[in-house]
């Protein structure tokens, strides 16, 4: 496992951006791919983006394509959340997760280490 802390988060208007940072623990991070999730009041945890060990692969969900952008640097085991165009419905706390395995789609049960969140409002 490995240890995660998100931050970055924050209330943002509708239309602005907040790129959102998750710090690991160990020297092995980059043996995991990392991906972000996030949960709304009353519903599921849901996948946003997700990035592979070496940053050479990326993927998204289709509410935040094209918004959104995963980036990591090993050097410095940290990895990224760019959020650009924000809309409300974009609100949710924001959790950073790793695991070993290489998984598409990647769903919440996938993951093996999770952070404690940050909680990204974006206002009408």
């Amino acid at each position: 496992q490995v240890q995660l802390v998100e931050s970055g988060g924050g209330l943002v208007q509708a239309g602005g951006s907040l790129r959102l940072s998750c710090a690991a623990s160990g020297r092995t991070f980059s043996l995991f791919i990392m991906g972000w999730f996030r949960q709304a009041p009353g519903k599921e945890r849901e996948f946003v983006a997700g990035i592979s060990w070496n940053g050479g692969s990326t993927y998204y969900a289709d509410s935040v394509k094209g918004r959104f952008t995963i980036s990591r640097d090993n050097a410095k085991n940290m990895v990224y959340l760019q959020m650009n165009t924000l809309k409300p419905e974009d609100t949710a706390v924001y959790y950073c997760a790793a695991d070993r395995v290489w998984a598409t789609p990647m769903t919440p049960d996938d993951m093996d280490s999770w952070g404690k969140g940050t909680l990204v409002t974006v206002s009408s």
